[in-house]
């Protein structure tokens, strides 16, 4: 499984590498997490806002920061 954080490096694009790294970790998941910082990069997911969890090249999530919870969820699936 290849996970990307998508965002600057913002308050709220930390919170999610934390979570996401959390979830990988309670799922006990074999996974690449990679921040996407450069704008270009982000921008060619057609998210218009950060941060953004992208799974396997699909966006996720974009704008928001999901609670662990739901993480786990969508990487359950």
């Amino acid at each position: 499984m290849h996970i990307k954080i998508l965002g600057p490096g913002c308050r709220n694009c930390t919170t999610l590498e934390a979570e996401t790294r959390a979830a990988v970790q309670r799922l006990g998941l074999d996974a690449t997490i990679e921040k996407v910082t450069a704008y270009p990069d982000i921008a060619a997911y057609g998210i218009m806002s950060t941060p953004g969890l992208v799974v396997d090249e699909e966006v996720l999530v974009s704008g928001r920061v999901p609670k662990q919870d739901e993480i786990v969820a969508l990487l359950s699936r």
